[in-house]
This record gives C-alpha cells, sequence and structure tokens, in this order.
C-alpha cells in the first residue's frame, strides 16, 4: 500500500513498477528453462515473452478504453495516459500475440501454450501484489479486520474508510493457480490440458472476487461487470477445448 519506494531527484522507484519488473523478469527465466526442458526453442524466448507482453498491454489499454468509450471520446489522451488497465484485454492480446508470433516463427502453438502458459499466472501473482502497492484494484468497503485503509495519493477508489484487499485475493488465486499448472505440467496426465485449465479456473476466480470488487468504474453489461460477463466467455472457451481434447482420444 505504499506505492513511493524510493526518490532520487526526479526519478522514483514505485513498487507497482517493481513487481511487474519482477514478474516480466521469472517469466522470461522460467519460460527459457521450461523450453529447454521440453526441447522447444529457448534462444528467441526473450523477444518472444517481449512480443507477447507489448502487444499484451496494447489490448488491455484498448479494453479499457472500450469500457470507458465516453470519457475516451471526450479526452483520449486522458484515459491513455492514466492507470486503467483491463486484465482480460491483456491476457486474450497476450495469446493472440502468441499466436502471430508461433505463425510468424513456424513454432508449433500447441506446445508452446500448454508449456508457457504457467508462466502467465505467475506473472499474475506479483501484478497483483504490485496493485495492492498502488492502491488500484481494490474490493467492497469493510470494517472487518482485513479491511486496508489506502493512503490519500493511492489508485485506490476510496480512501476514506478501509476496503477488502482483492488485490492479494486475486495474486494468491494466481500463485495457486502456477503451482496446479506447473504440477499439470511436470507431473500430469494431461498437460496438454493446462491451456483450457487456465481460462477455466482463472475465469471462475475473477467472477467470484468480481462480487467483492469496489472500482466499479470499468462498467457493467446486465447483471454483471465487464470483468465477469468476459468470464463467462473464456470459461466456455477453455471447457471446449478440454472437451475437444477428451473427445479426440475418444474417437481414437
Amino acid at each position: 500500500m505504499f506505492n513511493d519506494w524510493l526518490t532520487i531527484g526526479p526519478f522514483t522507484v514505485h513498487g507497482y513498477g517493481v513487481m511487474i519488473a519482477i514478474g516480466i523478469l521469472m517469466v522470461a527465466w522460467l519460460a527459457t528453462k521450461l523450453c529447454k526442458k521440453y526441447g522447444l526453442d529457448y534462444e528467441n524466448i526473450d523477444s518472444f515473452v517481449l512480443f507477447v507482453i507489448v502487444i499484451g498491454y496494447a489490448f488491455s489499454k484498448l479494453t479499457y478504453c472500450l469500457t470507458v468509450f465516453d470519457q475516451f471520446i471526450k479526452d483520449p489522451i486522458s484515459v491513455l495516459g492514466s492507470s486503467g488497465w483491463v486484465v482480460y484485454g491483456g491476457i486474450l492480446g497476450g495469446i493472440l500475440g502468441a499466436l502471430i508470433w508461433c505463425k510468424w516463427k513456424k513454432w508449433d502453438f500447441s506446445k508452446y501454450f500448454p508449456i508457457l502458459i504457467p508462466c502467465v499466472a505467475l506473472a499474475q501473482g506479483f501484478g497483483r501484489i504490485g496493485c495492492f502497492f498502488a492502491g488500484c484494484c481494490g474490493g467492497l468497503e469493510t470494517h472487518a479486520w482485513y479491511g486496508v485503509q489506502f493512503p490519500a495519493n493511492s489508485l485506490a477508489w476510496t480512501t476514506s474508510s478501509p476496503i477488502i484487499p482483492t488485490q492479494l485475493i486475486m495474486s494468491a488465486g494466481d500463485f495457486l493457480l502456477f503451482a496446479f499448472l506447473y504440477h499439470n505440467l511436470t507431473k500430469g496426465k494431461h498437460p496438454e490440458d493446462n491451456g483450457a485449465w487456465y481460462l477455466m479456473l482463472y475465469s471462475a476466480g475473477r467472477f467470484a472476487v468480481e462480487f467483492i470488487r469496489g472500482d466499479l468504474i470499468r462498467g457493467g453489461i446486465g447483471p454483471f461487470s465487464t470483468s465477469q460477463f468476459i468470464a463467462i466467455f473464456v470459461f466456455v472457451a477453455g471447457a471446449y477445448l478440454l472437451w475437444h481434447r477428451q473427445r479426440k482420444e475418444d474417437i481414437k
């Protein structure tokens, strides 16, 4: 909840940025290690990670612009320069970026996806800790013992009362998801299902957490928040991938 860690002249080290950087470095390290282990192209993995991250962040910002479209039309610079992002846009954009890269480099996407998707959950775990430092993505007001009151200069949607630290809940969920996917990859019977499991489990967790999130600026569709609405389709996509693999196996 303290985002400004160190200031030297005009330069300030922010906790949010540090956590994002740690997540990226961990992804690059683990992705290289896994590609070596499973006989994939690891020499170009750093470039691959960078490409996917750039595309993912671009789609994350684009999705956010769509959720605040009226504000974007009035003042696009303020929206583009804001701290607003939509994680689902980043996830889907990252997958698209991976598909583009694999097509370009003639990599087999079906081999890389289940091996590298645990890295995404790992990065998200660190990213959500960064959210906690910055104060964004917080939960509903609460006076329970676990409530956290963020300082006035934070990005929290309210600083006048304690809120549920949903950032830490999501971070814990991301790390648990990483542990499950990594275990399934290294010791599971069907590691090829990792992509499907990621889509299903992340969406289910995000759908549930949305009920206690308080930053509703991202808007909603019917009775659901924007993220819940997207989660439904992402979950269905994951379930279809799992069903499709099982069906192919049954036919054999």
